[in-house]
């Protein structure tokens, strides 16, 4: 029995050398069909785990990855056709089998001495070509081919990191790794995969010009998944570096006014105002809170600034309309008002019709909001036709 296990495992280990030999005449003849082959035959070879800390059969895939990418460079260069794509995925190929080729000629010998036959000569060889893992991420990412453009980033990043390269100092020396990073971050983004987006983020956050846009990417994408704890974070990072930025201020203060965190929505809107008191998002929110605060005057006076700034927002009309019609409303329901009040109180109705109107005029679809208020200012105010008009939207508002 013994004679024949000897026997066989010899019978096998000839019938692997053969294939080697016939991958080797492959390779030797360059041509891209039998290039082909010699990767098939290694390949096959590769899907017994036994095989995968073979040397010699990754050498010889490395060869054939090799040719496979001189070709197509080849090619190139003397503007035949060729498939871009494939020559940066054979790129990508080559960059993986000869970090596998490495990884295995890492492999301590029967003594547990570590000698790298490769290492050097891969590292000579690999060098100059890096560069395409990044422009095979910028070519894929331009073609929204998102999860092939990400590997290459990822791919190109790994380099930095991966033992084949060592002595190069990417880390120190590659001032496109941020680049590639933020890239990587953006195509995970496109995604929707919060894992890929993260994995280099602080390396993508390394150079702070892209803060901004990493920012709101990273909120768009944890509120998309339900992480409402980091979607707020970054919501304040952004608003913090950026307060000025449309993205971050707005889904802030709603997300805390949502929450009922009142008094911390009106800081970040004040902080907000005293960066710029002439933008009008930051005035509206600061005369909505103002509004919802119930400090009337201020709001009127400082939705009076915003209209003037601009005329054509509805929401600032329904602010001041409401600062007016809250005070006439107030007077309204005190059963015990005076004559003077009441004519306090129509004066503010009188006061409110015209923004409210305009808000109206402006905003059709709000009825919601528009209708009770016009509602009560019409019955007031004894405006018959007015009021019989917008007595039957009331009716159909209120239709159960």
């Amino acid at each position: 029995m013994l004679v024949l296990l000897v026997f066989t495992c010899f019978l096998g280990a000839t019938a692997q050398r053969k294939v080697m030999d016939q991958a080797r005449t492959y390779v030797k003849s360059g041509k891209e069909a039998d290039l082909a082959k010699a990767e098939k035959l290694m390949n096959d070879l590769l899907r017994d785990s036994v095989n995968r800390g073979k040397e010699k059969i990754w050498v010889i895939l490395a060869d054939v990855a090799r040719k496979q990418y001189e070709l197509g460079n080849e090619k190139l260069y003397l503007k035949q056709k060729i498939d871009t794509a494939s020559l940066f995925t054979t790129a990508m190929k080559m960059f993986t089998i000869y970090e596998a080729l490495d990884s295995v000629d890492a492999l301590p010998d029967k003594k547990g001495r570590v000698v790298l036959h490769h290492r050097s000569k891969s590292q000579e060889f690999l060098h100059p070509f890096r560069p395409n893992l990044y422009k095979g991420g910028i070519f894929f990412t331009r073609r929204n081919e998102f999860p092939k453009a990400w590997d290459f980033f990822d791919k190109y990043i790994q380099c930095a990191y991966h033992p084949l390269y060592d002595g190069m100092n990417y880390l120190n020396t590659d001032t496109l790794l941020s680049t590639a990073a933020y890239m990587a971050l953006y195509t995970g983004y496109r995604m929707k995969d919060t894992l890929k987006m993260v994995k280099h983020l602080p390396m993508a956050l390394s150079d702070s010009t892209r803060h901004e846009n990493a920012y709101r990417y990273l909120a768009e994408n944890y509120i998309a998944n339900g992480d409402t704890a980091h979607y707020v974070e970054y919501l304040q990072k952004g608003f913090e570096q950026y307060p000025t930025n449309p993205f971050f201020f707005p889904r802030l203060t709603d997300y805390l006014n949502s929450k009922g965190l009142t008094d911390s929505a009106t800081v970040v809107i004040d902080r907000a105002y005293a960066v710029d008191s002439t933008n009008v998002l930051f005035l509206f929110a600061k005369s909505t809170a103002l509004l919802n605060a119930g400090n009337y005057e201020e709001c009127i006076m400082l939705t009076e600034r915003l209209l003037a700034l601009n005329d054509s927002m509805p929401e600032a009309y329904c602010n001041m309309g409401l600062a007016y019609y809250n005070q006439a409303i107030a007077i309204d329901r005190n059963m015990q008002r005076s004559r003077k009040k009441r004519r306090a109180m129509q004066e503010l109705y009188a006061k409110s019709k015209p923004y409210m109107e305009k808000f109206r005029a402006l905003a059709p679809d709000q009825q919601s909001k528009w209708v009770p208020a016009l509602y009560n200012i019409y019955l007031n105010l004894n405006m018959g036709r007015e009021f019989e008009e917008i007595d039957s939207l009331y009716r159909q508002l209120n239709q159960p």
